[in-house]
């Protein structure tokens, strides 16, 4: 496994824990697990680790519960691994080393839970929630979520700074799809109606997904053209510069 992260790699982009917990939280949690995070290094569990072993239960939570309807009991799973985010980062921290590694294995990470939460949602409504519209709209939501970030790290890996965050990015993702769900799981005691705020909550992430998606990629190919407009002036000012060169030392030479 790589050296530990001190930042994770997310300083651009909520994990699932921080997306959950407003600062406040945060920093009260943050003391609360910083004793816990402490005990695993001296026992000489590295952050990687943690974040595996968190990212199983987030799938575990997802695949096993959400596609049998235990939306809530789904989310309450998911919510207890959430804090293995906050549980890594602290060890990082405590730890003070990072490595390219570690923040890779973050993101590839979370991309994984996402896949399965909304997976999950798809199993459901493929089976016994019996609705193909509601099981196409989860199926969106894995796709389009997975794409709306690859379009901000192409975008950056091409030289872009794709300075747009967008409608809908991973933390309001989730936030709206997890807390739905976990209310829609409270019908199965005896709460009426509430079922519902799944399948909106669905349709909203779907929507949103697009539009981010589609401010994305329309600042891509604004910065695109605004960087090849610059270098083109840069090498046509070089050309002219290089010209006005040659004339002096031509001119030089016929004196």
């Amino acid at each position: 496994m790589g050296q530990p992260v001190a930042s994770r790699g997310r300083a651009a982009t909520p994990t699932l824990g921080k997306a959950m917990l407003n600062k406040y939280a945060r920093a009260f949690f943050t003391r609360v697990l910083t004793p816990f995070a402490a005990f695993l290094i001296r026992r000489g569990v590295s952050p990687d680790t943690v974040t595996l072993i968190g990212t199983a239960g987030v799938i575990a939570g997802a695949l096993v519960f959400y596609p049998r309807g235990e939306f809530f009991w789904g989310t309450v799973v998911i919510t207890l691994f959430v804090f293995s985010d906050l549980v890594d980062g602290n060890m990082a921290r405590q730890l003070g080393r990072s490595s390219r590694w570690g923040a890779f294995l973050d993101s590839t990470l979370d991309r994984v839970a996402d896949g399965a939460i909304f997976g999950g949602f798809a199993l459901w409504y493929a089976g016994g929630g019996d609705d193909n519209v509601l099981c196409a709209v989860s199926i969106f939501c894995l796709a389009s979520g997975q794409v709306v970030s690859y379009t901000k790290a192409r975008g950056e890996s091409i030289g872009l700074p794709v300075a747009v965050n967008g409608l809908v990015e991973r933390a309001e993702r989730l936030v709206i799809s997890l807390v739905a769900a976990g209310f829609a799981g409270l019908h199965k005691f005896g709460v009426p109606g509430i079922q519902y705020l799944l399948p909106v909550a669905l349709w909203i992430v779907a929507v949103g997904s697009l539009v981010t998606l589609i401010q994305r990629v329309v600042t891509v190919r604004r910065e695109s053209a605004e960087a090849e407009a610059a270098a083109a002036a840069q090498e046509h000012g070089s050309r002219q510069q290089g010209s006005q060169e040659h004339g002096s030392q031509g001119r030089e030479t016929a004196k």
